[in-house]
């Protein structure tokens, strides 16, 4: 997955963010702490004024995550900060190890095995499961939509498409579960009704993937896309 991709997708992620920002945070006002949206837009806007100011080495993939999570544990508290500063250190370690071991792994290959990197990454640290009304359940679904649209013989942008729909479907299907992990659990049953505020950013994310996987973009116009860097 080269550094590319990676820096399209971290600027159109920032993109996305920002544009929701205040939806995640009405649903975190709902059944959480309230600041989600604020905290992700934070987290990004840091990641996009660091490549913008070229303190971010963007030529390979796996080392370009890495740092785009410590810059997310370095500015966003809570669990949104810890959860996804990890998860994109983990996929970078295991693009970089790829890389390594001189696996040349096609793209939709290479994305599958960041992907499940941060879920794993996701679900130690949350000790959290498919069906806990987190992240991890637009997360998994789109993992498994990703493996067999590839074996299903689609290509890498086709793939990732199908795998954001997976995502976006998985967050809705949080709407009638009880929180089990979190803030939200302390609600119990009154949390049922709600949209689970991390599953919606990691289907935005996701969807934010996909695009930037199909965007054909060249690498001077990225930092642009989405607009200016925010301080």
């Amino acid at each position: 997955m080269s550094g590319e991709l990676v820096l399209c997708w971290l600027v159109a992620a920032a993109a996305t963010v920002r544009e929701h920002r205040a939806h995640l945070t009405e649903l975190d006002a709902a059944i959480g702490d309230g600041d989600h949206g604020i905290n992700m837009d934070r987290g990004f806007a840091a990641i996009r004024k660091r490549l913008a100011s070229g303190a971010i080495a963007t030529d390979a993939g796996g080392p370009l995550l890495v740092d785009a999570g410590r810059t997310i544990l370095g500015t966003v508290g809570g669990a949104s900060g810890a959860l996804y500063g990890r998860a994109l250190m983990r996929a970078g370690t295991r693009l970089t190890d790829l890389r390594s071991n001189g696996e040349a792994a096609p793209l939709a290959e290479a994305i599958f095995e960041g992907l499940v990197a941060a879920t794993e990454a996701i679900a130690a640290l949350g000790r959290s499961a498919v069906g806990d009304k987190t992240m991890l359940d637009a997360l998994v679904p789109a993992q498994a939509a990703l493996r067999a649209a590839t074996e299903a013989g689609r290509p890498a942008a086709e793939a990732l498409r199908v795998a954001a729909g997976a995502a976006e479907d998985g967050a809705l299907a949080t709407i009638p579960l009880v929180a089990k992990k979190g803030r939200a659990s302390y609600l119990g049953e009154r949390s049922v009704g709600h949209l689970d505020p991390g599953a919606a950013s990691s289907a935005l994310l996701i969807r934010a993937l996909a695009e930037a996987a199909g965007s054909g973009r060249n690498l001077d116009d990225h930092l642009r896309f989405g607009g200016t860097v925010s301080s």
